[in-house]
């Protein structure tokens, strides 16, 4: 058995309600960007993208905070891009960072080439479901968790998945799920110039692509790149690619 798998659950049970997880929608919710700090993020962003992200917040449970600015098209609505880093005024927490960022792969990628695509967090009103139908294919996508933060309109809370040891399986082309409890916070973001256009992702199994439910994606057998997005900005079309 490889690292980063589960053995399939034997309940019938389980099983039926992994397939029951097919009529549920799971959506693109947001893109992760990794930068070293949110300074270098935003200058990131305005170089890159020709864009402002907006403000964000702090995440007390794995120590990092954010800027966030919306990406929403008619292909993907209720979309944003997250610039994430670590929040240097907080304690470092007792367990792995989400979405590998104690990896030293990760924080080496971003120490010499700067900020960069890392991650795709899809939004699901059934995780535990879409979870069981992933561990039924023998995939651990991560146990639910419940997370809050203050924003600008109040408390965000969420439930979302993350790993034990906090790693992002098949070069972060398996998207982390995640599930909003309460108004989701693009309805507080301020419009911007910047469109998602297109997805891919490379380098899932098929099962994985099945399990997900997740329309509007291009998937692709081979990988490199994990991800690869493109966007509509004010400084043309951009294409960024994980690393």
């Amino acid at each position: 058995m490889t690292k980063g798998t589960v053995p399939p659950p034997r309940s019938a049970d389980v099983a039926a309600k992994a397939e029951a997880t097919a009529a549920v929608a799971a959506e693109v919710d947001h893109l992760v960007i990794a930068a070293a700090t949110l300074e270098q993020g935003v200058a990131w962003c305005e170089a890159t993208l020709g864009a402002t992200p907006g403000p964000g917040g702090k995440h007390a449970l794995f120590g990092t905070h954010n800027r966030l600015m919306k990406v929403e098209s008619e292909a993907f609505p209720g979309v944003y891009l997250e610039i994430i880093a670590l929040d240097p005024n907080a304690p470092a927490p007792a367990h792995p960072r989400w979405f590998g960022l104690d990896e030293a792969a990760t924080r080496q990628r971003v120490a010499q080439h700067g900020p960069g695509l890392l991650h795709v967090v899809v939004r699901t009103a059934a995780l535990d479901a879409r979870l069981a139908a992933l561990a039924v294919e023998g995939i651990d996508a991560g146990e639910a968790l419940a997370a809050s933060r203050q924003s600008t309109e109040g408390l965000l809370q969420w439930r979302i998945a993350v790993r034990p040891d906090g790693r992002l399986l098949h070069g972060g082309a398996l998207p982390t799920l995640i599930e909003w409890q309460g108004p989701h916070p693009t309805r507080a973001m301020a419009t911007s110039l910047v469109r998602l256009r297109e997805l891919t992702l490379g380098g899932l199994p098929h099962p994985a692509v099945a399990a997900l439910g997740l329309g509007g994606v291009r998937f692709v057998a081979q990988s490199p790149p994990a991800l690869r997005a493109t966007f509509d900005t004010p400084r043309g079309p951009v294409t960024l690619e994980s690393a």
